[in-house]
């Protein structure tokens, strides 16, 4: 009888592990806007999370997000619209989809020209949603309420996605106390990168494996032209070459859901058509969170320090927030082989199965949820999620999702200190 509960008990969870294991373009089918990439807005999705382990409670969490939906990070795609469309009007090369366009476009320009990097509503909205998930999901870590500390790159976005996140972590529960703080003297730990960071750092550059076998991969460029030739029935004279046309009107339709203006161009672009051209799309956005990742280390070594500080009793931080961009959050992704978005395959079919760039989403974040024992206070375990869903890590663990803190702590360590 023991022996068939042990089989079943496999069974189960071969089961589970196999509903987790869905497809990327399954995940696409379920939820289109997945194929915008990096412009996706955060996933409304609520994900079921493990209990705590027997014995142990949920006592600190560090935090990297990034800021909220916002409008286009540079005026230069608006400004070439506007000039490209202009021309098109005048000269009279606009289709009728590529009128209605220009029309709505037009009424918009100011809008689009003044907001221009800055975070919109929705993006209020999602930190909002993400500090007030993170509260419920972990009582037991604010119930008491206690210290937090947020730091934030010194851009108004994620400044003012800090705000927002505080804000409904204080309304949850007024006994914490919140100190903010976007500073350069900070800067090493959410935007290492930065010019004004005062500490500079040499970091190799790595290159993805993929790219020598980048051939192999059979791209469809049959979309480009057709998105030009639904805007206007001629491309010359106008401003631009047709391919620079398409990247611009790609860039503009990904990112409408962020401003509130979706369906502003009309059936230009679909969303099943974006789908068909993710993969491709997947493997720029892979080489370019895997090139800089040394330079995340560190974030790494700031999470380890405040995580070790807490544990030591040394602080008394409940949690430690990071407020920065997609620049860093997408190599810190890769530094620290989340979902095994470090394997980095020679195969270039492979790269979608280690790294989805719908991960490093608008308000994208990790999550560090940190346990200690009853029993035993000094034995801690850690655990991470990936935009609210428990992740894998590649440290080395007998009781997954939860990671010894001291095997977590060497892991990465070593890792740190390997690269010179």
């Amino acid at each position: 009888m023991k022996k068939i509960l042990v089989i079943l008990t496999g069974v189960f969870c071969s089961i589970l592990v196999c509903g987790q294991n869905v497809s990327p373009f399954e995940q696409i089918k379920a939820n289109p806007k997945k194929a915008y990439g990096m412009d996706c807005p955060y996933p409304a999705e609520n994900h079921k999370l493990t209990k705590s382990p027997k014995g142990y409670k949920a006592f600190y969490i560090s935090h990297y997000g990034r800021h909220g939906s916002r409008y286009y990070w540079t005026d230069q795609l608006y400004k070439d619209l506007d000039s490209l469309l202009t021309t098109a009007q005048r000269k009279n090369l606009l289709t009728p989809e590529g009128k209605a366009f220009y029309t709505k476009f037009m009424a918009a320009k100011e809008e689009l020209q003044t907001g221009v990097s800055e975070l919109t509503q929705l993006g209020w909205e999602q930190h909002q949603r993400i500090a007030r998930t993170m509260y419920n999901n972990f009582p037991t870590v604010f119930k008491k309420g206690g210290n937090v500390l947020a730091i934030s790159s010194l851009t108004g976005r994620c400044v003012i996605s800090m705000a927002s996140f505080c804000q409904e972590l204080a309304q949850c529960n007024p006994k914490i106390e919140i100190r903010e703080q976007s500073s350069r003297f900070t800067l090493d730990g959410v935007v290492p990168t930065d010019r004004q960071n005062p500490v500079k750092h040499r970091f190799p550059r790595a290159k993805a494996k993929y790219e020598k076998n980048r051939d192999q991969f059979k791209r469809d460029d049959s979309l480009r032209p057709k998105i030009v030739s639904r805007v206007f029935t001629s491309t010359e004279g106008l401003p631009g070459n047709p391919n620079r046309i398409a990247s611009d009107l790609l860039n503009l339709y990904t990112s409408l859901p962020n401003i509130g203006h979706e369906g502003m161009m009309g059936n230009i672009v679909t969303d099943e058509e974006l789908a068909g051209q993710w993969e491709d799309s997947n493997l720029g956005s892979y080489s370019w969170v895997f090139t800089p990742q040394y330079d995340m280390i560190p974030i790494l070594q700031d999470i380890l320090k405040k995580a070790d500080a807490v544990i030591r009793g040394e602080s008394d931080h409940i949690s430690d927030l990071r407020f920065g961009h997609d620049t860093c959050l997408g190599p810190l992704t890769v530094l620290m082989g989340i979902n095994g978005a470090d394997k980095d395959p020679e195969d270039p079919y492979e790269v979608k199965n280690c790294y989805q760039n719908w991960e490093t989403c608008k308000a994208s974040n990790i999550q560090l949820v940190f346990y200690r024992s009853k029993k035993k206070p000094e034995d801690v375990l850690v655990k991470c999620l990936l935009n609210g869903a428990e992740a894998t890590l590649p440290v080395p663990t007998d009781c997954a999702p939860y990671y010894k803190w001291k095997d977590f702590r060497e892991y990465y360590t070593a890792k740190c200190n390997q690269v010179k």
